[in-house]
């Protein structure tokens, strides 16, 4: 009796739909934060708008990281478009990303409460920054295995998201740098990932093209 090989690679449903569900229950974890702080004792409006004044820090970061969650979401969501197959090595990939994603509730929590060390300053940025890398190799290795997982991209198109993705990379390393001084103000540096995207968007793409160029002259040299 010949026995069939199984394939290597599998479906993304089930990975999109784990990948969605723990987005979604971070982004809702974040409010705890807000629901467990105690105003103190309110015996008047002046009082109640005062207590609310004392937790600005609070909703600035968790309207900050839930922003970021939104975004990094709408990016698995864009690149998961083009996705036919993943291996084992893109679903742990995957997992090592969400494995940061679900810390961020509790990264926001360190940075608001402790926001005078450095360490409670670093703890929302260098989390966000190793969901990005974990984003970023993920897209990369299934780059290389286009031909399986990236069926609908050409290299061109692959290389191009490489580069949207490095922008979020490169970012969220200067607000990591710069955190220790400014502190979540840092993340303000994500109002240039349009314009860095763009540039490296077209860097990539015109790379891609080269490649490919020099690989059809090489056969058409040697044909």
């Amino acid at each position: 009796m010949i026995r069939t090989r199984r394939s290597t690679s599998l479906s993304t449903r089930r990975l999109e739909a784990f990948t969605d569900g723990v987005f979604a229950i971070a982004a809702t974890l974040l409010v705890l934060d807000l629901t467990d702080h105690s105003l103190g004792t309110v015996d008047s409006d002046a009082q109640m708008w005062a207590a609310l004044g004392d937790m600005s820090l609070l909703f600035f970061n968790f309207g900050l990281s839930f922003v970021l969650l939104c975004l990094l979401w709408r990016v698995h969501v864009q690149q998961f478009e083009y996705v036919e197959r993943v291996d084992a090595v893109a679903i742990w990939l995957n997992n090592a990303r969400l494995l940061f994603i679900a810390f961020v509730p509790f990264a926001t929590n360190l940075t608001t409460e402790y926001s005078d060390f450095v360490a409670g300053r670093m703890a929302m940025p260098v989390s966000f920054f190793l969901a990005i890398l974990c984003s970023w190799i993920q897209w990369q290795w299934m780059a290389r295995h286009a031909e399986v997982m990236l069926p609908k991209l050409t290299p061109t198109d692959a290389a191009a998201f490489g580069g949207g993705s490095l922008s979020a990379l490169l970012i969220s390393a200067a607000v990591v740098v710069l955190s220790p001084w400014i502190g979540s103000w840092a993340f303000l540096l994500f109002l240039l990932d349009g314009v860095l995207s763009r540039v490296l968007r077209g860097s990539g793409g015109r790379n891609a093209d080269a490649g490919s160029r020099d690989g059809a002259d090489r056969g058409r040299s040697t044909g």
